[in-house]
């Protein structure tokens, strides 16, 4: 199975994850998505599977704050889509998401073993 694991390469959670991919040896490629944004067709998808746009972003970040009202007020898919396109560190990282289309976010040992089956 081929694993795609986006995000940005200075965040410390990405970098977690993609060594204990490596240290598992799960075979992935990293796409830092503040070089390479992600489509609109994915942000759709990535959004579906999430349970919608509000989903993927982390409300928690620094540019989020930063953002003026609003902008964080989107209201619709075409928005939410500019939005995360503008600002793609806005997505909850990192998004892992496998050959057979499923996408999951965020981080953790014991989740990263779930996803793979790794005891």
């Amino acid at each position: 199975m081929t694993t795609t694991l986006y995000g940005l390469k200075n965040c410390d959670t990405c970098r977690k994850a993609r060594k204990w991919l490596d240290r598992f040896g799960v075979v992935h490629a990293f796409v830092d998505y503040r070089e390479d944004k992600p489509t609109p067709e994915m942000l759709v998808e990535w959004a579906r599977q999430a349970g919608g746009f509000a989903a993927l972003v982390n409300k928690s970040s620094t540019t989020w704050r930063q953002l003026p009202d609003n902008r964080k007020a989107a209201a619709s898919d075409p928005e939410w889509k500019l939005l995360l396109r503008e600002y793609p560190q806005l997505i909850r990282r990192p998004v892992v998401v496998t050959d057979d289309g499923v996408m999951t976010q965020g981080f953790s040992d014991n989740g990263f073993k779930k996803r793979f089956g790794i005891q």
